[in-house]
């Protein structure tokens, strides 16, 4: 096959994965991983034939790859999510880690009878989780923010953390002793934080500096960033190897958390290309891997996936949040059972197990050691694919039990709460649905709670909502202030937390208004409720007596015998049903199954 067409074929089976995944609520890992091994098996080409053979080169696009990874997964993490949840998150990347490595060394070591080069190397990998498959994992969940941060935070920080240990362990593994290599060790994890950590803040600033000064034109913002994350990269791999993962991972969070320039687009940007570079790296990765390889090692890889879920993780959970007044029983319960591994553990693996075969190849270790660490790579691969799969299927329904998730998260978030918000919003409380108001205006917020709705005074744009507020439940934003261009930028800012098809707004005052005047429809959300009312409209409906009514439509009452009955002019508002839940009806709605609740404001009769 052609390097182009084997090129193309990737990059085509990656992205239908990343379809395919979305399209049945699946973890994507598992169709790349399938894609990967079915490309390797039908066509026989692998990443290895187009290199010639040079390992250094596919180590090189690995490591750059998974330091974008980090560094967007960085970008993510706020200081203010720390509030609540920073002795947890401390614990489980020190104490946990510690414990995480040993009992899954121990393990590794009694389950496939390797050296203890090669079991303490796994057990190391393998004390990271990974934002590649938490981020999907909590999206799907919708725990509470607490949890959320919790698991983002780990999963994050404890990624380049289980690399060093990495990096600390194949290097005693290559000296043969701990004793003989302790004094190496311990100045290698010193130059590591110290080039790492500092490397990082220093360009924290000068990126900060350019930013803010705007000697960086908008165009060229995120492919610099992508440059100086490389450059960082490699500077900080040259100077101590394997300290560029964290140079990255701190550079990002140094960059969300300062306040004078704003990162969104950056994020934006990378959020896509981790996509690309994800869908990439599964299948290339997993395309190396031969069937025999994983028939080989597929018994003990089960046995070890049962000692990772049932042991290593609840123990290193439990004792090292232990005596932790800042989380409960039932969350120290959530997170003993999540820790899917994602590309971190595959990625680094496939480097270390390289690494042995060329100190093997240099007479520094024995043959029989780069064996078994050739046969880690299937074996990371399958402890991938095993708690995905476990930790996909037991998550959700446990945090439901637990009571830390929502299970009927189809509810609506009301930006603004006049008269016409608040009644519709008391029809959707009063049926069970999930609702939540916000409002600057004190007497529309005490009207709504004396309705026993929940509403808090806060600005739709605020930083503070997005950043500590929580939105159980809620699916949907429905942006209904008086203020059209509030209502845009609403739904613009909150597109990345309920997704772009789920933020809406009602529509605006200027919708018929010449195109020199009017806000441009690609900056407005989606237009809700028939009839397309206006606020004023609204209002209006609201102070005639304009009553919510619930109707279920059926093969014999159709939408055309409801409006027979309540008028041309009656909006429908929101649509419920089994499949889809509640949701606002569009603004361009034509029809409606049977078996699909209406909630619709009219005039009282």
């Amino acid at each position: 096959m052609p390097p182009i067409a084997y090129l193309a074929l990737v990059l085509a089976l990656g992205i239908l994965a990343q379809w395919l995944a979305w399209r049945l609520r699946i973890p994507s890992i598992l169709i790349l991983l399938a894609f990967g091994f079915g490309l390797s098996l039908s066509t026989g080409a692998r990443i290895d034939d187009y290199l010639g053979g040079e390992t250094d080169t596919l180590l090189a696009i690995v490591g750059l790859f998974v330091a974008i990874i980090l560094f967007e997964g960085g970008l993510t993490l706020k200081f203010s999510e720390l509030k609540q949840a920073g002795a947890p998150v401390l614990r489980l990347c020190s104490l946990g880690v510690v414990l995480s490595f040993a009992l899954a060394s121990i393990s590794a070591a009694w389950i496939f009878q390797w050296n203890w080069r090669v079991a303490a190397l796994l057990g190391a990998i393998l004390v990271v989780t990974g934002p590649t498959v938490v981020g999907p994992l909590l999206r799907v969940i919708k725990p509470t923010r607490k949890i959320a941060s919790i698991v983002k935070w780990e999963g994050i920080v404890v990624d380049p953390i289980g690399a060093i240990l990495a990096v600390l362990v194949f290097q005693v593994a290559l000296a043969g002793e701990l004793q003989s290599a302790g004094g190496a060790i311990a100045l290698a994890l010193l130059k590591t934080l110290l080039v790492g950590i500092v490397l990082a803040v220093l360009l924290a600033k000068v990126i900060e500096f350019l930013l803010k000064r705007h000697y960086i034109p908008d165009f060229l913002e995120s492919v610099f960033l992508l440059a100086v994350v490389a450059v960082a990269f490699a500077v900080s791999n040259a100077i101590q190897k394997e300290s560029g993962l964290l140079t990255v991972t701190v550079l990002g969070i140094a960059l969300a958390n300062q306040k004078s320039v704003s990162v969104r687009n950056i994020l934006e940007f990378k959020e896509n290309l981790r996509v690309l570079i994800i869908s990439l790296l599964f299948i290339l990765l997993s395309g190396r891997i031969a069937p025999t390889d994983l028939s080989n090692v597929a018994l003990p890889s089960l046995a070890f996936l049962g000692a990772l879920v049932l042991l290593v993780r609840p123990v290193s959970v439990y004792l090292s949040c232990l005596g932790s007044g800042n989380i409960e029983n039932r969350e120290r319960s959530f997170l003993a059972a999540l820790a899917p591994r994602g590309i971190v553990a595959a990625a680094v693996t496939s480097v270390f197990a390289i690494e042995f075969a060329h100190a093997a190849h240099q007479g520094k270790i024995d043959d029989a050691i780069a064996q078994q660490a050739k046969e880690m790579v299937p074996v990371v691969f399958l402890i991938i694919i095993g708690t995905v799969f476990v930790y996909g299927l037991i998550a959700r329904p446990f945090a439901f039990h637990l009571g830390l998730a929502s299970r009927n998260a189809d509810g609506i978030l009301f930006a603004g709460a006049d008269i016409w918000a608040r009644r519709i919003a008391s029809a959707l409380h009063n049926d069970g649905h999930s609702v939540m108001l916000l409002d600057t205006r004190y007497g529309n917020i005490a009207a709504a709670r004396m309705d026993g709705l929940h509403a808090i005074r806060a600005n739709i744009l605020s930083e503070h909502v997005e950043d500590n507020l929580e939105f159980p439940g809620i699916r949907h934003l429905v942006a209904g202030t008086p203020n059209d261009e509030i209502n845009s930028l609403a739904t613009h800012e909150f597109a990345h937390i309920f997704g772009k098809a789920n933020v809406w707004q009602i529509a605006p005052g200027d919708k018929d208004a010449h195109p020199s005047t009017a806000v441009a429809s690609h900056r407005r959300g989606r237009i809700c409720f028939s009839e397309e009312p206006t606020f004023q409209n609204l209002q209006n409906l609201a102070f005639r007596d304009g009553v919510i009514k619930k109707t279920l439509l059926t093969e014999v009452f159709t939408l055309e015998h409801f409006h027979e009955v309540n008028g041309e002019d009656a909006i429908i508002l929101f649509l419920h049903d089994e499949d889809k839940g509640l949701r606002p009806a569009a603004a361009d709605l034509e029809d409606i199954p049977a078996d699909t609740t209406i909630y619709s404001l009219v005039i009282g009769k």
